[in-house]
Order: structure tokens, then C-alpha cells, then sequence
């Protein structure tokens, strides 16, 4: 009826866990939907994180959203990066500026839903838990043990206080905040959870708040709160999922907080897609039977440096540098077919801006760049990090060591053929040296821990130079060690006195390149060379001949490249291009047929699987 307040219905609920509070969220639920400031609003919410998107693109990422029709974007907030030490400073800057990114966002007229964990999955590094807490063996992870109570809420501590004037009840764009992260397909510690919701509240949290977890009754009844809205992560078969969910909250509104519309890849595995009309099909059936829906992912981005996660259920499966997703908007910020197909869905349920389709954005012609100057990792590891001694090899944790390398040398007091032992294995991949020339290489997906090889002569000289392939992000191998796991031993003897070198190349000055154009010797060095740029614009980085390391442009670290695949090219956001010199460095670990590089204007992440 006109002029009749609509909370005053008693079809409209107010969140249990807000009863007594003296402020109402922004958000609130009916028996069929939400209310946004008590009118009827549906969630149109596209999944896009600050984390993998340069910050100079925000606002572009941001209006496309909207004028595919979106009024609300999702993003986790990766705890690990933005407290990469217990004692340090929050980080909240560059890449990690969630501030401006939720100022941004309130700009363009889209609300945020907020997931800051503590785990957030992700394909990402760890879960988005810092390695320095899942280093610590007596540490239950994600539980209601006072250690991991005790360090969430320090994160948090920190965390909310810059970011409280960004939620709707300050007037802010965040509307609500998941707890968690599909908890029930982990634990059951039901304690746990309800400190969470109360460590939020406590905190000045007001808005709504939210868990979510997969179609299944039991991960539902683990993973949800009494009083929270228990929303769903799905991509198909549509009808049975919210079936589900009806009978586990049927006063619940439906929410997908994860509709998955693509899918990550593996190194060594298929570049994954799914067809546009097959995805924009599901959509308007979610659509069509009145559910608020989260696109996962809207605008997938880049696990740019070390960032990228790694799965292990069977088999250790790191994630490539790509996050594409086979979204809605490319790699590189392009409105794809879904892109257009999600349009036309939203737009028979939905006001969709009556303005253009943004155009791909421009790319930068093709270019080879020359790698003119090389420097050996082995001859000039000193330089670089300085060992550590201990007598058996230390783990990467007790390097201090959360990403990257770490370059393990000894010597080998006998001589001949025998076996090399690494008694636990590594983690997560390892090459192996005798007086600087390879030897083999060990992987923790096959699950090595011996090589046979022939050592020249008594006191050669062991180095094993080791890689991080990315932290595991779901399931319980979360926190699994990295560099060498045990001691190592020679047809039996042990072998001691280790240098331990850390090798997060985080700073690269120190490298000392000279001119070179060696090609033929297959160890770990760095290369650099130059290319000019007229005007920046977005490239990919091809690497033909090249075989498996990591790339930077002008010190920002793109990421690792493997020609093992799927992924062949890596993406150069055009922002860390500049007018004039530009400069590359590569760290390839093996050998290289050639000493050229090349930009190119277009993707290659591998051949498609659907």
C-alpha cells in the first residue's frame, strides 16, 4: 500500500544476529529478496579482486562492470599479503590499496560485498593465510584454537578500522561481509564461526553478514550460522542447487555467492573455457527464479609474482599465472562473448545502462626485444642473499622465506656413482647441481626424493636451487612446507654443512649483469634487455625458446612463465609501460634456444577444454 513502511511487514526479518543492536544494516532480507535501505533490491554482483588487477585499471574494470548491468562487485581481501609480518604494519598500499578500491567502486555507483576471510580459497597463495601462522605445526587452522582466534583478530584489529568508512552504514558502498569461506566443505567447529560473526560486530561491523558453501546439506549445515544468511557457490545444474538450498533456510532469500561461469588452469593441464550461451542459459535460469547472484568471476585478472595458489588432492597442481577465468571481461580488461551474453540476460530482468559496449582497449604493436645482458645465479648467489649456515638444509619458513627460491649448497666428501636422497622430498621443485653443471630435477607432484648421478670428485660442490610453485589454497594440505623437507643424504652418508640461500627477488639491483649472448649453457640466470615504447598500451609477453622462470617489466613482476603450458603468454598491463625505454628481466632457470623475447597483441593461454 502507498506511504506504508515496508519493515513494518512482518514478511520482512531482521537478522538475528543484529537483534539488540541499536542500527539496522543497509541490507536487510524478506521472505522472497532483500531490501537496500528498506526497498526492493536485487544483488547483481560480479566478482572482481583488486589483488590481480593493476590499480591504474580499477575505475575501468569498475564502469565495465556496470554497464554489463551489474550494481555490486564481490572481492576477497587475501590476508597474507596485506600482513606479511605478525608484528608489521598493515600493508594497504599500491595493489593493496582496498580503500581506494572500495572509493572507486562508491564512484561508479556499485556496492561492494566484501569477503575477508581469514581463508578466502582464491587459487591463491595459501588460502590467503600468511605463511608465518601456517608454518606453525601446533596451530589448528581455521578452528576456535585461541592461537588462530588470537592472530585473526589482531589481522583484524588492523584491518577494519580503514575500512569501516567504507560500509553503507557510514555511507559507504560495502553492503555486506562474508564470514569465512566455505567453511562446511572443511570443519564443523560451530564455535569457531560464531567468533567470527561476534569478532566482526565487535569490531564496528554492522552491515549484513553472510556465509556461503557448495550445494551440499552436509558442507551447508557445518558452514552456516544461525541468523546468517547461508548463501551458495554453484555453476550449474541450477533447479537441484537451489532446491538444496530451500531446505536447508527456506526463509532464506536465494543468493549464489559463487555462480562459476569459467574455471582455472593448472600447469600441465588444459586451459579450461565453457560456452557463453551454455553459461548465460544458467544464469537466467538463477534469474529467472527471483535468486540475487554473485559472477564468479566477473573480471578474473592475474596472479601476478608468487601469488598463485596450487591444489593437492591427489597430486601437487600448482595454478598458472593467468586468472582469466574464461570471465566476462579478458585477462586483460576485453568484454568477451559472455560479456555480451550476460548483458542480454540481465537486461530481461534488470535496467541495464542505456550506453555503449566498452571497445577492447588498445594494444602495443609487435616487438622483439634483445637480452643483451645475462648474469649466473650460481657463481653470484652470495651477492644476492646471504646463507645461512646449519647443518642439515633449513625449510623455506625457517628462511623467513613465504614465496620464491631458496639455493641450497654443500659439499660432497666421496666421489662416483651413487644415489641422492632427499628424505622427505621437496617442495615444490628442485634442480640439482654437481660443480655448477645440472644434474636432474626433482618434483614434489611426482613425489621424488632420489636421483642417481655421479659426482666428479671428493668435495664437489651440491647446490639445489628450489621453487616455491605456489602455497596449497583448499583442503587440509594448507601450510605444506617448502624448500628441502629432511635431510640429504650420498649412497648413505649425510650430508652437512649447508649455506641456505632466501631467494624472494623482491629486488633485483643486485644482480650483476654483464654483457652477454650466451645461449647453450643450461643453468638458472637472469637476463635483461630493452625495447621502446611510443605509447603505452596493453601487450602479452611471449617466450619462445625459453623454458621455465619468472619475467619483470621496469620492476614489476608479471609472473612465471613454463613452456610446459597451457599458458604461453604473459599479460603486461599497460600502466607499468612508460614512453620511451622499457626494461625486461627474465630468470630463466634452464636454457633458452635463443636470446629474444616478444610482444605481442595477443593472448595465448593454451588450447581450450570445455
Amino acid at each position: 500500500m502507498p506511504g506504508r513502511d515496508p519493515l513494518a511487514d512482518p514478511q520482512y526479518s531482521i537478522p538475528l544476529a543484529l537483534k539488540g543492536n541499536t542500527r539496522m544494516p543497509a541490507l536487510t532480507t524478506t521472505s522472497d529478496g532483500f531490501l537496500l535501505h528498506g526497498k526492493p533490491f536485487r544483488i547483481l554482483s560480479g566478482a572482481m579482486h583488486y589483488f590481480r588487477v593493476h590499480p591504474d585499471q580499477w575505475a575501468d574494470r569498475l564502469r565495465k562492470a556496470r554497464l554489463m548491468g551489474l550494481n555490486t562487485v564481490e572481492t576477497y581481501v587475501p590476508w597474507n599479503v596485506h600482513q606479511p609480518d605478525p608484528e608489521g604494519e598493515l600493508v594497504l598500499d599500491g595493489l593493496l590499496d582496498l580503500p581506494r578500491y572500495l572509493s572507486l567502486a562508491k564512484e561508479e555507483g556499485l556496492h561492494v560485498l566484501l569477503r575477508p576471510g581469514p581463508f578466502i580459497c582464491a587459487e591463491w597463495d595459501g588460502g590467503g593465510l600468511p605463511g608465518w601462522l601456517t608454518s606453525d605445526p601446533d596451530i589448528r587452522l581455521r578452528s576456535s584454537d585461541p592461537r588462530f582466534t588470537g592472530a585473526v583478530d589482531r589481522y583484524l584489529d588492523l584491518l577494519l578500522p580503514p575500512l569501516l568508512p567504507h560500509m553503507a552504514e557510514a555511507g559507504g558502498p560495502v553492503i555486506a561481509v562474508q564470514v569465512e569461506n566455505e567453511y562446511g566443505a572443511y570443519g564443523d567447529d560451530s564455535a569457531y564461526l560464531k567468533h567470527l560473526e561476534q569478532a566482526f560486530r565487535n569490531r564496528g561491523v554492522e552491515e549484513f553478514l553472510f556465509t556461503c558453501d557448495q550445494a551440499d546439506p552436509e558442507h551447508l549445515a557445518a558452514g552456516s550460522l544461525p541468523g546468517v544468511l547461508a548463501a551458495g557457490t554453484f555453476g550449474g545444474r541450477i533447479d537441484a542447487a537451489l532446491d538444496q538450498y530451500r531446505a536447508h533456510r527456506p526463509e532464506d532469500p536465494l543468493m549464489c555467492a559463487e555462480f562459476w561461469i569459467g574455471w582455472f588452469d593448472h600447469w600441465g593441464g588444459p586451459h579450461h573455457t565453457r560456452d557463453a550461451a551454455d553459461a548465460a542459459a544458467d544464469l537466467d535460469r538463477l534469474l529467472s527464479a527471483g535468486a540475487s547472484v554473485n559472477i564468479y568471476m566477473f573480471h578474473g585478472g592475474t596472479n601476478f609474482g608468487f601469488s598463485n595458489g596450487a591444489n593437492h588432492k591427489h597430486a601437487y597442481e600448482p595454478t598458472v599465472t593467468s586468472y582469466d577465468y574464461d570471465a566476462p571481461l579478458t585477462e586483460s580488461g576485453d568484454p568477451g562473448p559472455k560479456y555480451h551474453a550476460f548483458r542480454e540476460v540481465i537486461a530481461r530482468h534488470a535496467s541495464v545502462p542505456d550506453e555503449p559496449v566498452p571497445a577492447p582497449g588498445p594494444k602495443l604493436p609487435s616487438a622483439t626485444v634483445e637480452l643483451t645482458h645475462r648474469a649466473a645465479l650460481l657463481p653470484h648467489a652470495d651477492a644476492l642473499a646471504a646463507p645461512l649456515r646449519t647443518e642439515d638444509p633449513a625449510m623455506m619458513d625457517e628462511l623467513g622465506l613465504s614465496f620464491g627460491y631458496a639455493l641450497y649448497r654443500t659439499t660432497v666428501p666421496t666421489s662416483g656413482q651413487g644415489l641422492l636422497h632427499f628424505a622427505g622430498g621437496v617442495g615444490d621443485r628442485a634442480q640439482v647441481f654437481l660443480d655448477g653443471a645440472p644434474v636432474g630435477v626433482l618434483e614434489r607432484r611426482h613425489h621424488d626424493e632420489a636421483l642417481p648421478v655421479l659426482v666428479p670428485r671428493p668435495g664437489a660442490t651440491l647446490d639445489v636451487l628450489v621453487e616455491n610453485m605456489g602455497g596449497v589454497n583448499y583442503g587440509p594440505r594448507i601450510g605444506a612446507p617448502k624448500g628441502l623437507l629432511g635431510p640429504v643424504s650420498f649412497s648413505g652418508t649425510v650430508l652437512r654443512a649447508w649455506d641456505n640461500h632466501p631467494l624472494p627477488l623482491t629486488d633485483l639491483t643486485a644482480v650483476p649483469f654483464t654483457p652477454s649472448d650466451a645461449t647453450t649453457d643450461a643453468v638458472p640466470a637472469f637476463h635483461r634487455g630493452t625495447f621502446e615504447v611510443a605509447e603505452p598500451a596493453d601487450a602479452f609477453l611471449a617466450l619462445p625458446g625459453w623454458t621455465k622462470g619468472q619475467a619483470w617489466v621496469n620492476g614489476f613482476h608479471l609472473g612465471r612463465y613454463w613452456n610446459r603450458g597451457p599458458q604461453h603468454t604473459l599479460y603486461v598491463p599497460a600502466p607499468v609501460l612508460r614512453p620511451g625505454t622499457n626494461d625486461l628481466v627474465l630468470f630463466e632457470l634452464h636454457a633458452t634456444t635463443g636470446t629474444t623475447a616478444r610482444l605481442t597483441d595477443t593472448p595465448d593461454l593454451g588450447p581450450e577444454i570445455s
